[in-house]
């Protein structure tokens, strides 16, 4: 399978129908996806890989797998997706990791090497991060990738905040 980025400890490839049971670890779990109106059942998370699928077919890229290289472990997903933040389509950066793996810096170190890739590979001129006021580490994580507070918006009947980063 090929690798579309590669860090120290990580490497991200495309995800396939396969992952099904690994991602469901994360989309299915209640804690990992409070901020979401609920968690995936199975055929949530088909349907999710299948988006992603279209969108690599579509804008050469989407969320892709996150495999940790030391026994290369699945441990989530992460990548550049195209979003609607109010009137505006935009390339965001999203991650899901599976609970386990959380506070290792693995959905920093993704989310950076994500960055790099939307800059340096797909030349978009900025980049964006947008998630629920309430989830502070998804902000956090924004902050780490140099991101600023873009506008606050409501989306599926919440407050979102949309954090932003221009390439330089």
């Amino acid at each position: 399978m090929k690798k579309i980025i590669e860090t120290e400890r990580l490497y991200l490839r495309e995800l396939i129908m396969e992952d099904v049971q690994e991602l469901s670890k994360v989309l299915s779990d209640p804690e990992s996806m409070q901020y979401y109106t609920e968690p995936f059942n199975q055929e949530k998370v088909e349907k999710w890989i299948q988006w992603n699928i279209d969108n690599y077919k579509q804008y050469n890229h989407g969320l892709w797998a996150v495999i940790l290289k030391d026994g290369e472990k699945f441990i989530g997903d992460c990548g550049i997706t195209m979003q609607a933040i109010e009137n505006e389509i935009v390339p965001e950066i999203g991650f899901h990791i599976i609970k386990k793996y959380w506070n290792k810096g693995y959905a920093t170190e993704a989310a950076i090497a994500c960055k790099d890739y939307a800059f340096d590979i797909l030349n978009y001129p900025k980049i964006f991060s947008y998630t629920t006021l309430e989830n502070i580490s998804s902000q956090k994580v924004a902050e780490k990738l140099g991101m600023q507070t873009y506008k606050i918006f409501e989306k599926n009947g919440e407050k979102q905040i949309a954090q932003v980063i221009f390439n330089k």
